[in-house]
């Protein structure tokens, strides 16, 4: 494979690696924590209304009532598909100024792809491709980039299409 192939697929891997941690951050509050995605956590005392230092089943509902409530822009008791796409994107841009805070190394406020690939983000991807890379001979196969899709939990929408 030539070196411009190479660096081709390096950088599709890259952009399918950035998507995919976008959209699964986008769905969530909190921090990846041994793999899953998980909310903020509120802490004890702001769950503990009463204060008495156990937590109740009331207490617990209250605040997911709360959250409820909160997403429910119109106050209809429901959440539409607006709602929660307005909930997801207010999620997804406060995940991505951290991140621009995390990466951004000249402090200019945005991104250059160089920054992006440097770094933890670099690594990890450098990582995946040569644990993609079964035969590590420095580029993939189709059968080896098929199997990314079988680690994934499966193949993705546009391999389902191309069948």
């Amino acid at each position: 494979m030539t070196t411009i192939s190479h660096m081709t697929v390096r950088i599709a891997l890259t952009g399918l690696v950035i998507a995919t941690g976008f959209a699964a951050k986008a769905a969530t509050d909190g921090d990846n924590k041994g793999g899953k995605m998980r909310h903020e956590r509120p802490s004890f005392s702001t769950l503990d209304t009463d204060s008495n230092g156990a937590l109740t089943r009331e207490e617990m509902a209250a605040h997911t009532k709360m959250r409820f409530d909160k997403m429910d822009a119109n106050s209809d008791g429901q959440l539409s598909a607006d709602e929660l796409g307005q909930a997801g994107k207010k999620r997804a841009q406060k995940r991505a100024a951290k991140m621009i805070v995390r990466v951004d190394a000249n402090d200019d406020g945005m991104i250059s792809f160089e920054e992006m690939s440097a770094g933890k983000m670099g690594k990890r991807q450098t990582k995946m491709f040569d644990r993609i890379d079964a035969d590590g001979n420095g580029s993939l196969s189709e059968d080896e980039f098929a199997k990314l899709g079988e680690r994934r939990g499966g193949k993705n929408k546009r391999q389902k299409a191309g069948e």
